[in-house]
This record gives structure tokens, C-alpha cells and sequence, in this order.
């Protein structure tokens, strides 16, 4: 997914906020269901962030036109595990490796068949 530096994402010196990265992540992930026709969750249930390891390796900057890559790592019955990357150009800019688990009504829940299936569809793109 291709991402613009707009004036919001950056600081005083034009540089990208560090949490911008993550919310470029989260963009991300949600297109890739946005892409299938399927909601990535409700009121009731979705995907909720457990646990990130971040990388930041240089820097963005007002204008830059950034392509985030979605790997996944892992799928399980309750969770998946992304790698996702942010490149500026050729260059790696930000990696993290996120795990997502699937909640209904603020319980760990099996992820429903029709989430699964485009969790697969990401896979086989991978």
C-alpha cells in the first residue's frame, strides 16, 4: 500500500512522528480487508494489537511517498503474526513484526471463517 507524508504525520522539522509508523501499519492491515469487501471488525469483535517488536532504521519526511509490505508470518485458530515493512524508495525504512488476535465481546475468540479466508488470500500474495 502506497502512503504520501502528509504535513500532520511529521514534526517541526518535517520529519515523520514515530508513532506515524505504526498508525501507517494500521492503515495497512485494514486495507487489505477494505480490499476483499470485508470490514476488519465491529463494535463487538475484530482484530486487536497484542504484541509489536518495532525497528526504526531511517527516516520519512514531508512528501515522501512510502509503500508498506504485509508478510504474514503465522496464522493460528485465535491469532496471526505480520511482518510488516515500510520502504521509502528501495530503502527499509520501518520493520515490525505484529501479532493480532481475533476478540469477540472482549474474549479471545477463533477467528470466524471469513476473516480466515483473507488471511489466506495474504499468504498465497506473500
Amino acid at each position: 500500500m502506497k502512503i504520501r507524508v502528509y504535513y500532520e504525520d511529521t514534526d517541526i522539522g518535517g520529519i515523520v512522528y514515530h508513532t506515524n509508523y505504526l498508525k501507517f501499519c494500521e492503515r495497512a492491515r485494514s486495507e487489505l480487508f477494505f480490499h476483499q469487501g470485508v470490514n476488519p471488525g465491529s463494535i463487538n469483535d475484530g482484530f486487536v494489537l497484542h504484541k509489536i517488536e518495532a525497528n526504526f532504521l531511517n527516516t520519512a519526511t514531508l512528501g515522501d511517498l512510502l509503500q508498506v509490505k504485509t508478510i504474514v508470518l503465522e496464522k493460528k485458530k485465535t491469532s496471526f503474526t505480520l511482518l510488516q515493512e515500510i520502504y521509502k524508495e528501495d530503502i527499509k525504512i520501518f520493520s515490525a513484526k505484529v501479532l493480532l488476535v481475533y476478540i469477540n465481546n472482549t474474549k479471545i475468540t477463533k477467528i470466524p471463517k471469513h476473516y480466515m479466508d483473507i488471511i489466506e488470500k495474504i499468504s498465497n500474495i506473500a
